[in-house]
């Protein structure tokens, strides 16, 4: 009965006061509402990774590998030997251009010497001409004049020998007349004599009148062909004036030929110029500072111009590209401030900034972007490529490789 009582008439259960209630349930709104303003300040991702340049060294010229000098993972500095070419062939180019630029450069000197030499070729072929043909008609006028005296004197030495012809004649008939009349004593012998003298000097007249005409025939055939060779001389001075008459375009050819002479100069030197740009291709040099990787080039191997051998990754230049979705951007901008957390290194934070947003989705740029006007559309939230980068001397030990999974969180406000 009495443990029945007691129950029965137990005390009555503790009240947690109202007003510490109010205050609990005020302290834990305020809690929230701080932490809700603070994270809703910022936007985070873990679809991020480290980006840096890849410079692919690759060969310019062909030619079996003669030395390697670095090892994979070894640091260079930019001008650093990585990879020798053999240079024998290239040495062999470079001494053929060489040769070759002597060449082309001794004709030049050769062609551009015959300008003025044509210069002065021709204006005396135009000379000599002028003064050739003056001549040549000064003597068809001479042979001319010549012509003409041997003809004159050949018609008078014809008359002269007709006048004697006709004396012979009649001393020839008086001669006969006189031999009869001898024959009879009617005339004296020396009649008779004197007749034949004169028969005898009148024939003498005709030969010597005859002689003369001879004479003048052959003068006048000497001065027909005089006449044949002054007009022959005319012609060849023609010939020759005509010839200068072409000076203009003998020394325009000249000039062509010591341009042609002064072009294969500047191909010859270009030719030159590029077998020892060959030449100084054989040793291959860092582009850029960097770590060496990705080395697919062994001693004696045969490359080819272009074939890929090494990658220089640099370390210098290094951001962070974070892939935010669109519901994500509404509030960031350039310039805003962002930590970065590195999964190799144990969550381990550095201090970056953002630098740019992409101007288009990471699906516009893939190999198949989509295309939402064809089949059933399903609305997916896109992801655009945020670049952040890194404040200066935030990694001065150079740890941070490109690739690595980073996560972003960018305070936007």
């Amino acid at each position: 009965m009495a443990t029945e009582r007691g129950v029965e008439t137990g005390q009555p259960a503790r009240r947690v006061p109202l007003n510490l209630v109010i205050g609990g349930a005020a302290v834990v709104a305020v809690v929230v509402s701080l932490l809700v303003w603070h994270y809703s300040g910022r936007e985070s991702t873990d679809d991020a990774q480290i980006d840096g340049h890849i410079t692919v060294v690759a060969a310019r010229v062909g030619g079996p590998v003669q030395s390697i000098e670095v090892v994979d993972n070894q640091q260079v500095k930019p001008g650093d030997v990585l990879i020798r070419i053999a240079p024998e062939d290239y040495q062999v180019a470079v001494d053929k251009a060489a040769a070759e630029l002597a060449d082309a450069e001794a004709t030049a000197r050769g062609a551009e010497a015959g300008v003025p030499i044509a210069a002065v070729t021709t204006a005396s072929q135009v000379t000599m001409a002028g003064g050739g043909m003056d001549q040549a008609r000064a003597g068809v006028t001479v042979a001319d004049r010549e012509l003409d005296a041997a003809r004159a004197r050949l018609v008078a030495a014809q008359a002269h020998l007709r006048e004697k012809q006709a004396d012979a004649t009649k001393v020839t008939r008086d001669v006969e007349r006189l031999k009869g009349l001898i024959a009879k004593d009617e005339v004296s012998q020396q009649q008779y004599d004197a007749a034949v003298a004169a028969a005898e000097s009148a024939q003498a007249a005709v030969d010597a009148a005859r002689s003369d005409v001879t004479v003048a025939e052959h003068a006048v055939e000497v001065a027909s062909s005089r006449i044949v060779q002054a007009r022959g001389s005319v012609a060849q001075a023609q010939a020759a004036v005509e010839t200068s008459g072409t000076g203009p375009q003998q020394m325009t050819a000249s000039r062509a030929r010591a341009a042609g002479a002064a072009a294969r100069v500047e191909q010859a030197k270009a030719a030159l110029a590029q077998a020892r740009l060959n030449l100084e291709y054989t040793t291959i040099k860092a582009p850029a500072a960097g770590i060496v990787s990705r080395r697919a080039v062994e001693v004696g191997q045969v490359v080819q111009a272009g074939q890929p051998l090494l990658a220089v990754v640099g370390l210098e230049d290094i951001w962070v590209t974070a892939n935010f979705k669109e519901t994500q951007l509404e509030s960031m901008r350039p310039g805003q401030r962002v930590v970065v957390s590195v999964d190799a290194m144990g969550d381990r934070t550095f201090e970056a900034h953002v630098d740019s947003i992409a101007a288009a989705t990471g699906a516009r740029f893939s190999l198949l972007p989509p295309e939402n006007a064809t089949g059933n559309y399903v609305k997916v939230v896109q992801r655009v490529p945020v670049k952040i980068v890194f404040e200066k001397g935030a990694d001065p030990e150079h740890r941070l490789r490109p690739g690595l999974s980073v996560g972003p969180t960018v305070y936007t406000r």
